[in-house]
């Protein structure tokens, strides 16, 4: 196989794959970390209005207004939680694909899968957008998803621990 004509159609190519990926409207969020915090937040608020509106409808709600807010509190980050899980598997399927030394393609369907070894050069290069591009997203992704995750656990441990 010729290494140097890339056989890879030009829209599963990684580099192009990060390219779009980038410039979507999505997946451009976590871009910067303040920017992500702050739309996730948004979310969050809308979610515990949502979520808010839903417990308002309970009988129970009646008698214990504070158990029902914060039961909507905790429970309205499941949406931010599921939004930065979909991020952070858009942009680790990316970055997986950069830094791998072989690419996996599709011809013209699933059942013409092949397998393409990038040359040194292309390897290089991908690596290097994979390390300096998409890894601090990942961080980022990651701490964000971890913050989530205690405040969601900690909503758990209160209800499981507190009878209020």
């Amino acid at each position: 196989m010729n290494e140097s004509k890339c056989p890879v159609p030009r829209e599963q190519q990684p580099t192009n794959e990060f390219i779009e990926l980038s410039k979507s409207k999505i997946f451009s969020w976590p871009k910067t970390k303040k920017s992500l915090i702050l739309i996730l937040i948004k979310f969050w608020v809308g979610a515990f209005a949502l979520f808010l509106l839903i417990s308002s409808g309970s009988v129970y709600f009646k008698t214990s207004i504070f158990r029902y807010t914060v039961l909507s509190f905790f429970s309205s980050l499941s949406i931010p939680l599921l939004i930065s899980i979909r991020l952070y598997l858009g942009w680790n399927h990316i970055f997986k694909r950069l830094i791998s030394e072989k690419i996996e393609y599709e011809e013209s369907g699933w059942y013409d899968g092949q397998v393409w070894e990038k040359p040194l050069a292309l390897k290089e290069k991908e690596s290097l957008i994979a390390s300096i591009e998409v890894k601090p997203i990942l961080k980022n992704l990651i701490q964000i998803f971890s913050i989530i995750l205690v405040l969601v656990l900690s909503g758990i441990l209160i209800f499981q621990y507190n009878n209020f």
